[in-house]
């Protein structure tokens, strides 16, 4: 029996191309696999809830975090922290469970100063066409809005080459596949499982 901790995944991608909905259809199919729930200190809105949306707690209680590492990537907006508690994921991971992280770049390369060792995967979208056509599909902002969202995606990929993985996310099932391929490979590596071969030899 293979018993060891899991591993860390972070997911990112341009605002768009269907990173939620991908680790979503990722979580249900592979029940193993956690998803990091972020910290904030805005208040909640309508219908979210504490500890499955985000933890909501007070900036007093952020900061003293912050102080004592137990935040691994956090931004301020409007007044207000966002971040990625340590504990958790760390207990996930001790626990031998698989964990996700979906943040931004700028979350990303916090995570990789203030954690052992991630896997990172950048989700593309098929085209930049593609894209714009989903950011209007939600039918929730001005075309202005989403002409800025294009360059910000823009600015967002060419940053993709630093990720260990790109996957397209062209059909859903498909980029849910590549990343479940992604998580078996990279636990099947052979430094993860040299335990499990020496367990197999050690009556030899």
């Amino acid at each position: 029996m293979i018993n060891r901790k899991g591993l860390l995944f972070v997911i990112s991608g341009p605002s768009g191309v269907g990173k939620g909905t991908v680790v979503k259809k990722i979580l249900e199919i592979d029940k193993n696999i956690k998803l990091s729930v972020s910290a904030t200190t805005r208040s909640p809105r309508n219908g979210e809830v504490d500890g499955v949306d985000y933890h909501f707690i007070s900036k007093n209680d952020f900061e003293k975090l912050i102080k004592e590492n137990g935040i691994v990537e956090y931004t301020q907006y409007c007044n207000n922290y966002y971040g990625t508690p340590r504990k958790q994921a760390e207990d996930w991971i001790n626990n031998c469970n698989d964990v996700i992280f979906e943040i931004e770049i700028d979350g990303k390369q916090q995570v990789e100063k203030n954690m052992d060792k991630i896997i990172s995967i950048f989700v593309m979208p098929p085209s930049l066409e593609v894209l714009e056509h989903r950011l209007k599909k939600r039918g929730t902002e001005s075309q202005e809005v989403i002409s800025q969202r294009l360059q910000t995606a823009i600015n967002e990929m060419k940053q993709a080459h630093t990720y260990d993985y790109i996957v397209i996310n062209g059909a859903l099932e498909d980029c849910v596949q590549d990343i479940l391929s992604i998580i078996k490979t990279e636990k099947l590596k052979s430094e993860l499982m040299n335990d499990f071969v020496e367990g197999v030899l050690s009556n030899v």
